[in-house]
Protein backbone atom coordinates (compact mmCIF):
# COMPACT_ATOMS: atom_id res chain seq x y z
CA UNK A 1 0.00 0.00 0.00
CA UNK A 2 1.29 3.42 -1.02
CA UNK A 3 1.60 6.02 1.69
CA UNK A 4 1.38 9.64 0.50
CA UNK A 5 3.40 12.37 2.15
CA UNK A 6 1.67 15.22 3.94
CA UNK A 7 2.77 17.57 1.18
CA UNK A 8 1.10 15.53 -1.57
CA UNK A 9 -1.96 14.84 0.55
CA UNK A 10 -2.97 18.43 1.42
CA UNK A 11 -3.39 21.23 -1.11
CA UNK A 12 -1.89 24.61 -0.34
CA UNK A 13 -4.32 26.67 1.80
CA UNK A 14 -4.29 29.68 -0.56
CA UNK A 15 -5.04 27.54 -3.61
CA UNK A 16 -7.72 25.60 -1.79
CA UNK A 17 -9.36 28.84 -0.61
CA UNK A 18 -9.32 30.24 -4.14
CA UNK A 19 -10.81 27.03 -5.54
CA UNK A 20 -13.54 27.14 -2.90
CA UNK A 21 -14.28 30.76 -3.77
CA UNK A 22 -14.40 29.98 -7.48
CA UNK A 23 -16.82 27.14 -6.84
CA UNK A 24 -18.95 29.49 -4.75
CA UNK A 25 -19.31 31.95 -7.60
CA UNK A 26 -22.83 32.16 -8.97
CA UNK A 27 -24.18 31.29 -12.39
CA UNK A 28 -26.86 33.84 -13.21
CA UNK A 29 -29.32 33.95 -16.12
CA UNK A 30 -31.23 37.20 -16.69
CA UNK A 31 -34.27 36.97 -18.99
CA UNK A 32 -36.12 39.90 -20.55
CA UNK A 33 -35.77 42.64 -23.12
CA UNK A 34 -35.97 46.37 -23.68
CA UNK A 35 -34.28 48.89 -21.41
CA UNK A 36 -35.25 46.89 -18.31
CA UNK A 37 -32.90 44.01 -19.06
CA UNK A 38 -29.96 46.18 -20.09
CA UNK A 39 -30.41 48.28 -16.93
CA UNK A 40 -30.29 45.15 -14.76
CA UNK A 41 -27.23 43.81 -16.59
CA UNK A 42 -25.28 47.01 -15.98
CA UNK A 43 -25.77 46.43 -12.25
CA UNK A 44 -25.01 42.69 -12.27
CA UNK A 45 -21.88 43.27 -14.33
CA UNK A 46 -20.14 44.79 -11.28
CA UNK A 47 -20.31 41.42 -9.54
CA UNK A 48 -18.82 39.38 -12.40
CA UNK A 49 -15.29 38.24 -11.56
CA UNK A 50 -12.91 36.21 -13.68
CA UNK A 51 -10.60 33.65 -12.02
CA UNK A 52 -7.66 36.08 -12.29
CA UNK A 53 -9.64 38.67 -10.32
CA UNK A 54 -10.51 36.54 -7.29
CA UNK A 55 -7.58 37.65 -5.17
CA UNK A 56 -8.81 39.83 -2.32
CA UNK A 57 -12.46 39.11 -3.09
CA UNK A 58 -12.68 35.59 -1.74
CA UNK A 59 -15.23 36.34 0.97
CA UNK A 60 -17.60 38.50 -1.12
CA UNK A 61 -20.43 37.09 -3.22
CA UNK A 62 -19.71 37.25 -6.93
CA UNK A 63 -20.90 35.99 -10.31
CA UNK A 64 -18.70 33.62 -12.25
CA UNK A 65 -21.01 33.24 -15.22
CA UNK A 66 -23.65 35.75 -16.39
CA UNK A 67 -25.99 35.04 -19.30
CA UNK A 68 -28.73 37.21 -20.80
CA UNK A 69 -31.66 35.75 -22.74
CA UNK A 70 -33.18 38.49 -24.88
CA UNK A 71 -36.49 38.71 -26.68
CA UNK A 72 -36.28 39.28 -30.46
CA UNK A 73 -39.76 40.44 -31.45
CA UNK A 74 -39.13 44.16 -32.04
CA UNK A 75 -40.54 45.39 -35.35
CA UNK A 76 -40.24 49.16 -34.93
CA UNK A 77 -37.60 51.84 -35.43
CA UNK A 78 -34.11 51.00 -36.65
CA UNK A 79 -34.46 47.33 -35.64
CA UNK A 80 -37.72 46.99 -37.56
CA UNK A 81 -36.26 48.55 -40.68
CA UNK A 82 -33.21 46.27 -40.65
CA UNK A 83 -35.42 43.28 -39.94
CA UNK A 84 -37.59 44.06 -42.95
CA UNK A 85 -34.88 45.15 -45.38
CA UNK A 86 -32.20 42.55 -44.52
CA UNK A 87 -34.40 39.68 -43.29
CA UNK A 88 -32.48 39.51 -40.01
CA UNK A 89 -33.47 39.37 -36.36
CA UNK A 90 -34.01 42.77 -34.70
CA UNK A 91 -30.71 43.88 -33.15
CA UNK A 92 -31.82 46.73 -30.86
CA UNK A 93 -32.38 44.97 -27.52
CA UNK A 94 -29.34 42.76 -28.14
CA UNK A 95 -27.23 45.86 -28.83
CA UNK A 96 -28.34 47.47 -25.57
CA UNK A 97 -27.34 44.34 -23.65
CA UNK A 98 -23.92 44.19 -25.33
CA UNK A 99 -23.30 47.82 -24.36
CA UNK A 100 -24.56 47.22 -20.81
CA UNK A 101 -22.13 44.32 -20.32
CA UNK A 102 -19.24 46.02 -22.09
CA UNK A 103 -15.96 46.56 -20.23
CA UNK A 104 -15.50 49.86 -22.04
CA UNK A 105 -17.95 52.38 -20.63
CA UNK A 106 -16.57 55.16 -22.81
CA UNK A 107 -15.75 55.22 -26.52
CA UNK A 108 -16.92 51.83 -27.80
CA UNK A 109 -20.14 51.97 -25.81
CA UNK A 110 -20.87 55.49 -27.06
CA UNK A 111 -20.07 54.34 -30.58
CA UNK A 112 -22.54 51.45 -30.40
CA UNK A 113 -25.22 53.80 -29.06
CA UNK A 114 -24.58 56.50 -31.66
CA UNK A 115 -27.69 57.19 -33.73
CA UNK A 116 -27.43 58.87 -37.13
CA UNK A 117 -29.56 62.02 -37.29
CA UNK A 118 -29.35 62.48 -41.04
CA UNK A 119 -28.28 60.75 -44.20
CA UNK A 120 -30.34 58.94 -46.82
CA UNK A 121 -30.93 55.44 -45.52
CA UNK A 122 -28.86 56.10 -42.38
CA UNK A 123 -31.14 58.47 -40.50
CA UNK A 124 -32.56 56.85 -37.39
CA UNK A 125 -30.18 53.87 -37.41
CA UNK A 126 -27.79 53.27 -34.53
CA UNK A 127 -24.20 52.30 -35.29
CA UNK A 128 -24.53 49.22 -33.08
CA UNK A 129 -27.50 47.96 -35.07
CA UNK A 130 -25.62 48.44 -38.34
CA UNK A 131 -22.55 46.73 -36.88
CA UNK A 132 -24.62 43.68 -35.94
CA UNK A 133 -26.25 43.75 -39.37
CA UNK A 134 -22.82 43.77 -41.06
CA UNK A 135 -21.54 40.88 -38.93
CA UNK A 136 -24.74 38.93 -39.61
CA UNK A 137 -24.18 39.42 -43.34
CA UNK A 138 -20.57 38.26 -43.05
CA UNK A 139 -21.30 35.20 -40.91
CA UNK A 140 -24.82 34.40 -42.15
CA UNK A 141 -25.58 33.69 -38.48
CA UNK A 142 -27.14 36.28 -36.17
CA UNK A 143 -26.16 34.45 -32.98
CA UNK A 144 -22.54 34.27 -34.17
CA UNK A 145 -22.67 38.00 -34.93
CA UNK A 146 -23.84 38.60 -31.36
CA UNK A 147 -21.01 36.45 -29.99
CA UNK A 148 -18.37 38.25 -32.05
CA UNK A 149 -19.73 41.66 -31.08
CA UNK A 150 -19.61 40.64 -27.44
CA UNK A 151 -15.96 39.61 -27.87
CA UNK A 152 -15.06 42.91 -29.50
CA UNK A 153 -16.62 44.92 -26.66
CA UNK A 154 -15.21 42.56 -24.00
CA UNK A 155 -18.57 41.93 -22.40
CA UNK A 156 -18.74 40.40 -18.92
CA UNK A 157 -21.32 37.84 -19.91
CA UNK A 158 -22.99 35.85 -22.67
CA UNK A 159 -25.92 37.13 -24.69
CA UNK A 160 -28.40 34.77 -26.34
CA UNK A 161 -31.40 35.64 -28.50
CA UNK A 162 -34.44 33.85 -27.04
CA UNK A 163 -34.80 32.22 -30.45
CA UNK A 164 -33.02 32.56 -33.78
CA UNK A 165 -36.31 32.11 -35.63
CA UNK A 166 -38.01 35.10 -37.23
CA UNK A 167 -41.06 35.65 -35.01
CA UNK A 168 -43.94 38.06 -34.62
CA UNK A 169 -46.15 38.71 -31.64
CA UNK A 170 -49.93 38.39 -31.78
CA UNK A 171 -52.18 39.51 -28.95
CA UNK A 172 -55.71 38.37 -28.22
CA UNK A 173 -57.48 41.35 -26.69
CA UNK A 174 -60.23 41.34 -24.07
CA UNK A 175 -62.79 42.32 -26.72
CA UNK A 176 -61.90 39.26 -28.82
CA UNK A 177 -59.93 41.11 -31.51
CA UNK A 178 -56.39 40.16 -32.45
CA UNK A 179 -53.47 42.54 -32.95
CA UNK A 180 -50.34 41.41 -34.87
CA UNK A 181 -46.90 42.95 -34.39
CA UNK A 182 -45.11 44.39 -31.35
CA UNK A 183 -45.47 48.02 -32.45
CA UNK A 184 -49.21 47.70 -33.00
CA UNK A 185 -49.66 45.81 -29.72
CA UNK A 186 -47.79 48.53 -27.85
CA UNK A 187 -49.94 51.21 -29.48
CA UNK A 188 -53.19 49.35 -28.78
CA UNK A 189 -55.52 50.85 -26.17
CA UNK A 190 -57.24 47.61 -25.19
CA UNK A 191 -56.35 45.12 -22.48
CA UNK A 192 -54.38 42.07 -23.58
CA UNK A 193 -55.86 38.70 -22.64
CA UNK A 194 -53.23 36.38 -24.12
CA UNK A 195 -50.07 36.58 -26.19
CA UNK A 196 -48.90 34.24 -28.94
CA UNK A 197 -45.80 33.76 -31.07
CA UNK A 198 -46.15 33.51 -34.85
CA UNK A 199 -45.05 30.91 -35.82
CA UNK A 200 -45.88 29.21 -32.50
CA UNK A 201 -43.40 26.32 -32.37
CA UNK A 202 -39.97 27.99 -32.35
CA UNK A 203 -37.05 26.70 -30.34
CA UNK A 204 -34.25 28.34 -28.35
CA UNK A 205 -30.50 28.07 -28.81
CA UNK A 206 -29.05 24.99 -27.05
CA UNK A 207 -26.75 27.32 -25.08
CA UNK A 208 -29.82 29.01 -23.59
CA UNK A 209 -31.24 25.78 -22.21
CA UNK A 210 -27.81 24.76 -20.93
CA UNK A 211 -27.34 28.09 -19.12
CA UNK A 212 -30.78 27.80 -17.52
CA UNK A 213 -30.18 24.19 -16.44
CA UNK A 214 -26.92 25.08 -14.67
CA UNK A 215 -28.01 28.42 -13.20
CA UNK A 216 -27.94 29.25 -9.51
CA UNK A 217 -30.27 32.21 -10.04
CA UNK A 218 -32.69 33.09 -12.84
CA UNK A 219 -34.22 36.56 -13.04
CA UNK A 220 -37.14 37.70 -15.18
CA UNK A 221 -37.77 41.42 -15.52
CA UNK A 222 -37.98 44.29 -15.25
CA UNK A 223 -39.55 45.05 -18.61
CA UNK A 224 -42.77 45.43 -20.55
CA UNK A 225 -44.93 42.50 -19.48
CA UNK A 226 -46.32 41.44 -22.85
CA UNK A 227 -43.62 42.61 -25.28
CA UNK A 228 -40.37 42.07 -23.34
CA UNK A 229 -40.96 39.32 -20.75
CA UNK A 230 -43.73 36.92 -21.83
CA UNK A 231 -42.35 36.35 -25.39
CA UNK A 232 -39.31 34.59 -23.91
CA UNK A 233 -41.55 32.15 -22.03
CA UNK A 234 -43.42 31.23 -25.22
CA UNK A 235 -40.29 29.90 -26.94
CA UNK A 236 -40.54 26.12 -26.86
CA UNK A 237 -38.69 24.61 -23.91
CA UNK A 238 -37.67 27.77 -22.07
CA UNK A 239 -40.48 27.82 -19.48
CA UNK A 240 -40.06 24.11 -18.77
CA UNK A 241 -36.29 24.52 -18.46
CA UNK A 242 -36.79 27.33 -15.93
CA UNK A 243 -39.16 25.21 -13.83
CA UNK A 244 -36.83 22.20 -13.90
CA UNK A 245 -33.71 24.23 -13.09
CA UNK A 246 -32.57 24.05 -9.46
CA UNK A 247 -31.95 27.80 -9.60
CA UNK A 248 -33.59 30.38 -7.35
CA UNK A 249 -36.13 32.16 -9.56
CA UNK A 250 -36.71 35.88 -9.02
CA UNK A 251 -39.22 38.22 -10.61
CA UNK A 252 -38.06 41.84 -10.65
CA UNK A 253 -41.30 43.79 -10.64
CA UNK A 254 -41.83 46.86 -12.79
CA UNK A 255 -42.10 50.25 -11.10
CA UNK A 256 -45.01 51.68 -13.10
CA UNK A 257 -47.87 50.27 -15.15
CA UNK A 258 -48.02 50.75 -18.91
CA UNK A 259 -51.31 52.05 -20.23
CA UNK A 260 -51.21 49.77 -23.25
CA UNK A 261 -49.81 46.61 -21.60
CA UNK A 262 -50.47 46.46 -17.89
CA UNK A 263 -53.15 49.05 -17.09
CA UNK A 264 -54.40 48.45 -13.54
CA UNK A 265 -52.31 45.31 -13.01
CA UNK A 266 -50.82 44.82 -9.54
CA UNK A 267 -47.55 43.10 -8.70
CA UNK A 268 -49.42 39.82 -8.18
CA UNK A 269 -51.26 40.29 -11.49
CA UNK A 270 -47.90 40.49 -13.29
CA UNK A 271 -46.79 37.22 -11.70
CA UNK A 272 -50.11 35.56 -12.59
CA UNK A 273 -49.76 36.64 -16.25
CA UNK A 274 -46.22 35.24 -16.45
CA UNK A 275 -47.28 31.96 -14.82
CA UNK A 276 -50.32 31.68 -17.08
CA UNK A 277 -48.30 32.05 -20.27
CA UNK A 278 -45.59 29.70 -18.99
CA UNK A 279 -48.31 27.26 -17.90
CA UNK A 280 -46.18 26.76 -14.79
CA UNK A 281 -45.61 28.32 -11.38
CA UNK A 282 -42.23 29.97 -11.85
CA UNK A 283 -41.03 32.22 -9.05
CA UNK A 284 -39.58 31.82 -5.58
CA UNK A 285 -39.14 35.54 -4.91
CA UNK A 286 -40.40 38.88 -6.24
CA UNK A 287 -38.35 42.05 -5.82
CA UNK A 288 -40.83 44.88 -5.33
CA UNK A 289 -40.18 48.59 -4.96
CA UNK A 290 -41.41 50.21 -1.74
CA UNK A 291 -40.40 53.82 -2.50
CA UNK A 292 -43.37 56.06 -3.34
CA UNK A 293 -43.06 58.13 -6.50
CA UNK A 294 -43.09 61.89 -6.18
CA UNK A 295 -46.29 63.79 -6.95
CA UNK A 296 -44.58 65.25 -10.01
CA UNK A 297 -43.71 61.82 -11.39
CA UNK A 298 -47.18 60.47 -10.60
CA UNK A 299 -48.76 63.37 -12.50
CA UNK A 300 -46.51 62.79 -15.48
CA UNK A 301 -47.38 59.11 -15.69
CA UNK A 302 -51.08 59.75 -15.02
CA UNK A 303 -51.16 61.95 -18.12
CA UNK A 304 -50.14 58.83 -20.07
CA UNK A 305 -52.69 56.65 -18.32
CA UNK A 306 -50.11 54.94 -16.11
CA UNK A 307 -49.48 54.77 -12.36
CA UNK A 308 -47.22 53.20 -9.77
CA UNK A 309 -47.71 49.44 -9.48
CA UNK A 310 -49.64 48.37 -6.39
CA UNK A 311 -47.55 46.10 -4.15
CA UNK A 312 -50.27 43.68 -3.02
CA UNK A 313 -47.96 41.58 -0.87
CA UNK A 314 -50.60 39.24 0.55
CA UNK A 315 -51.69 38.29 -2.96
CA UNK A 316 -48.05 37.78 -3.99
CA UNK A 317 -47.50 35.48 -1.00
CA UNK A 318 -50.70 33.59 -1.82
CA UNK A 319 -49.04 32.66 -5.12
CA UNK A 320 -46.23 31.00 -3.18
CA UNK A 321 -43.82 33.86 -3.90
CA UNK A 322 -41.80 35.61 -1.18
CA UNK A 323 -41.74 39.42 -1.60
CA UNK A 324 -38.39 41.15 -1.21
CA UNK A 325 -38.93 44.86 -0.64
CA UNK A 326 -36.38 47.54 -1.51
CA UNK A 327 -35.91 51.17 -2.42
CA UNK A 328 -35.56 50.52 -6.13
CA UNK A 329 -37.04 53.67 -7.68
CA UNK A 330 -34.70 56.18 -9.30
CA UNK A 331 -36.51 59.27 -10.50
CA UNK A 332 -35.42 61.18 -13.56
CA UNK A 333 -37.20 62.08 -16.76
CA UNK A 334 -38.77 58.63 -16.35
CA UNK A 335 -38.92 56.05 -13.57
CA UNK A 336 -35.95 53.69 -13.64
CA UNK A 337 -34.75 50.93 -11.35
CA UNK A 338 -31.77 51.76 -9.19
CA UNK A 339 -29.67 49.06 -10.77
CA UNK A 340 -26.98 49.08 -8.08
CA UNK A 341 -29.53 48.41 -5.30
CA UNK A 342 -31.33 45.74 -7.29
CA UNK A 343 -28.09 43.92 -8.10
CA UNK A 344 -26.86 44.24 -4.50
CA UNK A 345 -30.11 42.81 -3.12
CA UNK A 346 -30.03 39.94 -5.59
CA UNK A 347 -26.55 39.04 -4.42
CA UNK A 348 -27.61 39.40 -0.79
CA UNK A 349 -30.61 37.16 -1.43
CA UNK A 350 -28.37 34.46 -2.83
CA UNK A 351 -25.90 34.82 0.03
CA UNK A 352 -28.73 34.20 2.50
CA UNK A 353 -29.93 30.94 0.96
CA UNK A 354 -31.70 28.85 2.11
CA UNK A 355 -33.07 31.34 4.63
CA UNK A 356 -33.67 34.59 2.67
CA UNK A 357 -35.00 37.67 4.40
CA UNK A 358 -38.51 38.98 3.80
CA UNK A 359 -37.13 42.52 3.49
CA UNK A 360 -33.72 43.78 2.41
Amino acid sequence: METKTAESRAPEPALEKEKTARDRGLRVVAIGGGTGLSTLLSGLKRFVLYPTELSGRLDSPFIRDLSAVVTVSDDGGSSGRLRKELNMLPPGDIRNCIVALSEDEALLSKLFRHRFEKGSGLEGHSFGNLFLAALTSLTSDFSEAVRLSSEILLTRGHIYPATTSNIELEALMEDGTRVRGETKITASKGRIRELFLVPPDVGPMPQTLEAIAHADMITIGPGSLFTSLIPNLLVRGIAQAIVESPATKVYICNLMTQANESLGLTAADHIRALNRHAQKQIFDFAMINRTPASDELKTKYASEGACQIVDDLDAVEALGVIPVLGDYLDEGAVARHNTARVAQDLMHLMAQRPHPLRET
